[in-house]
Parts: structure tokens; C-alpha cells; sequence
């Protein structure tokens, strides 16, 4: 099919390359989904960033788990068995993937994807965060655009036909899940064990989703399982902060203030994420936005501003003084000495 096919969703469109089988899967929350899919950027050579072929393993994705790029889950439920489509997805989709394909890398390559990071200090910090260790990567990363998408759908598994602990308990089970997950993860938090701690609030997380998908929204116990839900994801995002993923911990934190903008909780973790990739003047509007909500943190937020107005101090004279270095090192040799010429 040539023509280009729209999902109702702002900024995406589909090509259809080669037609699937059957109806349209059942893409329920908790599904697994496996698919191969190769990533191109828009030019004119199509230059190819990732291919799961290449790579030779599908990709697979639980619906519904905090995957890193939500639209992917969008795309995938307009597929069926066996077809291959184009997606072309406009930047607003599209920020996250740099973070995505560098854990998607260092996997085929047999490392941890969350051990990139290695905490330095002042400047050397400053580029160690805006690095994603792959010159392409970080070229998205600066400069986000849109990319093109070309999916096969291999297969949709049901929350029950693949092993997964959860998805064999009952809604009263899973309802007593939730604090044993979640006083797990604070267990594995203190211990340091963040890896570990944060697949805990995930796997609760998800308990809760389930739950709530039986409620009505915004009615009360619709609301109570969100008031929780938010509480394991800023707990989660707390994990993302100490393996310094600083730019999921915003677009978490962000997406709950949006439907939830009276969390001071949410505001104080974005502003620790927004802090440590430089954006001083957000992270001072969320710290204010804190004591506004609660003042009772005023504490905190003090030890927070004074912690970030230090950090911008020594960034400021890191930067001079790196200036200077290169200035110096850059100067050509002094010239014989001359007479000047005269008039």
C-alpha cells in the first residue's frame, strides 16, 4: 500500500508495506509483544540508526510497563500478525528514543545498560550527562527530529500465556501485592540495590494499572489507586535519579504533574533531575513551586537551592577556568623579537 494511513494521534503516519493475518490482536494491558523494527532518520539516505535484525533479537515490550518510548505501544496496536508498516513519527515522539536505542545497544553488546553514567564532578559532569556514549545518539539527543519507523509484528501474548507472576494473581491478590512490592522497594532502596528497587515499584505499579482498569475514571477508587500509583512512580523516578536517568525522571515527573499538578512531591524530584542536567532556572520554579504547596519542606528546599546555587558557582568557574586552559593552549608561540617598524 502506498497510501499513508493515520491513527487519530497528532504527528504519526503509517504506511502499510506488507498486509498481517487475521483480525487485530487484543492488545491488553500486561501483553507481551514481540516484533522486529528498524530505525532511519528522515533524509534522503534514510540513514539507519537501529535494526533489530541486525542486532539478531526481536525486540519485546510489555504493554503497559513504563516502556521508555510510549508511542511504540500506539503503533504496535494498530498491527497485525505478521505485517510490516512505515511509521513516520514527528519530534514530539521521538525525544526519548536516543535513551532508548543506547540501552537497546549496549545490550547486543553484553553490557548493563544502567551502567553508563560514572559520577564526576563540576564541568567534567556537566558533558559526562549529555553524553550517551554513541556520536549519533547524542546528535538526536541535541537535535531532536523526527524518525521513521519500520515494524514487523511477530507476536501478541496475553498477560496469561507467558510467565509472569503478576498477571496469575486475582484483584484481591494483586491489591495485597502492592505493599509487600512497595516495602520491598523501599527495602532495596536503602540497601542501594536501585536496579532491583525499581523493578519492585514497576512490578507494583503495574498491579495497580490493572486494578484500575476496572474502575471508572476520576470516580473515588479510580482516584485512590492513582494517589497510589503516583506514589510508587516518583519512588521509581527517586531509582531513575541514582543511575542518573535525569531525562526519564522529567518525562515521568512531568506526566504526573500534568494530570496531577498539586503533587510538591513531584515538583521536588523533577527539580533534583532538572538540577543535575543544568536547568537551573526550572529546577528553581519547581524547589518555589514546592514550598508553595508545601511549606512545611521550606527546610529542604533551602539545602536544595543553596546545594544548586553552589553547583552553577563552581560550573560557572570550571567553565572559566576551561576557557582560559584552552585559550592558553590554543595561543600560537611567541614570535622572535622584533623591532617595531617605524613610521
Amino acid at each position: 500500500m502506498d497510501a499513508a494511513l493515520l491513527l487519530n494521534v497528532e504527528g504519526i503516519k503509517k504506511t502499510i508495506l506488507h498486509g498481517g493475518t487475521g483480525e487485530l490482536p487484543s492488545f491488553l494491558t500486561g501483553s507481551r509483544v514481540t516484533f522486529h523494527f528498524r530505525t532511519t532518520k528522515c533524509d534522503e539516505e534514510r540513514t539507519l540508526i537501529d535494526d533489530s535484525k541486525q542486532a539478531g533479537r526481536p525486540m519485546h515490550v510489555v504493554l503497559g510497563n513504563m516502556f521508555k518510548l510510549e508511542v511504540w505501544e500506539t503503533l504496535l496496536a494498530s498491527m497485525r500478525i505478521g505485517e510490516v508498516a512505515e511509521f513516520w513519527c514527528d519530534t514530539i515522539h521521538t525525544g526519548l528514543y536516543p535513551i532508548l536505542s543506547r540501552s537497546l545497544r549496549q545490550l547486543a553488546e553484553g553490557k548493563d545498560p544502567t551502567g553508563w553514567h560514572v559520577h564526576t564532578c563540576g564541568l567534567a559532569n556537566m558533558f559526562a550527562y549529555h553524553t550517551l556514549g554513541y556520536e549519533d545518539l547524542d546528535e538526536l539527543q541535541k537535535e531532536p527530529q523526527p524518525l521513521i519507523f519500520v515494524i514487523e509484528l511477530l507476536q501478541v501474548e496475553a498477560p496469561s500465556e507467558y510467565q509472569r507472576e503478576t498477571w496469575n494473581l486475582t484483584n484481591e491478590e494483586r491489591m495485597q501485592a502492592v505493599p509487600i512490592l512497595h516495602g520491598e522497594g523501599n527495602r532495596l532502596f536503602k540497601l542501594g540495590r536501585f536496579e532491583e528497587a525499581s523493578a519492585k515499584y514497576q512490578e507494583a505499579i503495574i498491579c495497580l494499572r490493572k486494578l484500575q482498569t476496572k474502575e471508572k475514571p476520576w470516580e473515588v477508587q479510580w482516584l485512590k489507586l492513582e494517589k497510589m500509583i503516583n506514589t510508587l512512580v516518583l519512588n521509581y523516578c527517586q531509582c531513575l535519579l541514582k543511575k542518573g536517568e535525569y531525562y526519564e525522571v522529567l518525562e515521568h515527573t512531568s506526566d504526573v504533574l500534568r494530570h496531577h499538578p498539586g503533587i510538591a512531591k513531584a515538583y521536588y524530584v523533577r527539580a533534583r533531575a532538572h538540577a543535575e542536567v543544568w536547568n537551573a532556572a526550572e529546577a528553581q520554579a519547581d524547589l518555589e513551586k514546592v514550598v508553595e504547596l508545601e511549606p512545611a519542606m521550606r527546610g529542604a528546599v533551602r539545602r536544595e537551592l543553596r546545594l544548586l546555587e553552589q553547583r552553577m558557582a563552581e560550573k560557572q568557574e570550571e567553565e572559566r577556568l576551561r576557557c582560559r586552559s584552552m585559550l592558553s593552549q590554543g595561543a600560537p608561540a611567541p614570535a622572535p623579537e622584533q623591532t617595531a617598524p617605524q613610521p
